[in-house]
């Protein structure tokens, strides 16, 4: 599934937009292609990938999935792709306080078949959280918080992965780890991937570098 912005401004930015750069321009995100979005913080870096999970509209232009306009997608459209060909990781991560990590990852996981407990128990000994799963998660760190809620994004097929700022919170070491199950699971579905970055130093390489 490719992804078009075609001319595309924020709402918010269309009274201090002065030229096109990403934004007021057409651009093309194509599948199975990896993105690396760069810009200072209140941009429009999380602006972009709400936009094409549908959790926000306030912009002009269009936006497209495999040259259909998004804007007329009813709730049921947008439910489907979710499930089938998006998943994001958010930056303010949206977990659930009073439940445990397991049991937020399994509010996912339970939706799709294809996860059992020893995929998602293996993804948490790989990222040094398996001790975590049935701690609530308003008792953990940040960095901790992140790690439970990139395995919750992972326990779904998808077209394209959306990760925005998954290190703020990370060393380099847990950083390191989280990009080879990146790379991993995006050979797996075959999928692109697109991750907004402010400031982490990254070993992956991307194939492209978006600026906004």
């Amino acid at each position: 599934m490719d992804i078009a912005f075609k001319k595309v401004i924020p709402d918010p930015l269309k009274d201090s937009l002065t030229e096109a750069t990403f934004w007021g321009a057409d651009y093309l995100f194509e599948k199975g292609s990896t993105y690396l979005v760069n810009a200072p913080s209140g941009k429009g870096k999380s602006t972009l990938v709400s936009y094409i999970y549908g959790l926000r509209k306030d912009y002009s232009g269009v936006v497209q999935f495999d040259g259909i306009d998004v804007s007329g997608f009813s709730s049921d459209q947008w439910a489907d792709h979710r499930s089938l060909n998006l998943s994001m990781m958010f930056q303010d991560l949206r977990l659930f306080d009073e439940l445990t990590a397991i049991e937020n990852i399994k509010l996912k996981a339970d939706l799709n078949s294809q996860f059992n407990l020893s995929e998602i128990e293996t993804l948490a000994e790989e990222l040094g959280v398996a001790f975590l799963l049935n701690k609530k998660v308003k008792l953990m760190s940040m960095g901790q918080q992140q790690r439970i809620a990139f395995i919750r994004c992972l326990v779904q097929p998808f077209n394209w992965l959306l990760l925005d700022e998954p290190y703020s919170h990370l060393d380099d070491a847990n950083v390191a780890i989280m990009e080879q199950i990146i790379a991993r699971y995006c050979k797996k579905y075959e999928a692109g991937l697109i991750l907004t970055n402010l400031g982490k130093n990254l070993n992956m390489t991307f194939q492209h570098t978006v600026s906004v």
